[in-house]
């Protein structure tokens, strides 16, 4: 089925979504905003994408991808972090590049291409942000992660992920020393602001709430 990049680019919306908050509808003013627009525009696609039976939902109710909707989503996802792997891992470009070139490059249609990138790559598991990349028959590999933010002063945990993949964020995370698979230890939380002071490698930084949001950890 030939789509447009704006349809893949809901799709792809609606299984980020469902996937990260661990439900299986979502609210129409929800997916508007992770696409920044308007509610009355993401309604006006829902209506062409249900026709072509990818979403099933009623007018400004609670959305959900149909089997055929979810299987797109899944191969569209697969290719943006292949091809964020790709430019990070082969051609050097920093983690807060890769998204912005990737976003072009997932609607790629040769299936052929996608699979020998994959291959190319020894097969990851994961992309440069931490988020999991699925293999060539759909399958996502799923594991227990928090948020920096659920933490307590004292404890110790590990980042695996970013929720955030604008380069600002990233570019913030880096300034505090942070990367994939780096030990984080929680030194104290404000109560009034919940500012929290973690170390990294050492390194002393005070983070807002938004950033502890922002960064997936598993406990050591």
């Amino acid at each position: 089925m030939l789509l447009s990049y704006t349809e893949e680019n809901y799709l792809k919306a609606l299984l980020k979504i469902t996937f990260d908050s661990g439900v299986e509808k979502v609210g129409t003013n929800e997916l508007a905003s992770a696409l920044d627009v308007k509610p009355a525009t993401a309604n006006d696609m829902l209506k062409k994408l249900k026709e072509k039976m990818l979403v099933d939902y009623k007018k400004y109710g609670k959305i959900n991808l149909t089997s055929e909707g979810k299987k797109i989503a899944i191969e569209i996802i697969r290719k943006h972090r292949l091809w964020e792997t790709f430019l990070y891992q082969k051609l050097e470009f920093s983690w807060d590049e890769v998204h912005e070139v990737a976003e072009q490059l997932e609607h790629i249609q040769s299936q052929k291409l996608v699979d020998k990138l994959d291959k190319f790559l020894a097969y990851p598991e994961f992309d440069p942000h931490g988020d999991p990349i699925p293999n060539s028959k759909g399958e996502i590999k799923v594991y227990h992660k928090k948020t920096l933010s659920e933490m307590t002063p004292g404890t110790t945990c590990t980042m695996v992920a970013v929720k955030d993949n604008s380069s600002p964020f990233l570019q913030y995370v880096v300034k505090v020393g942070l990367g994939i698979n780096n030990e984080i230890k929680i030194i104290s939380i404000q109560e009034y602001d919940l500012m929290m002071v973690i170390e990294v490698n050492g390194q002393r930084s005070t983070v807002s709430q938004k950033f502890a949001e922002n960064i997936y950890i598993v406990n050591k």
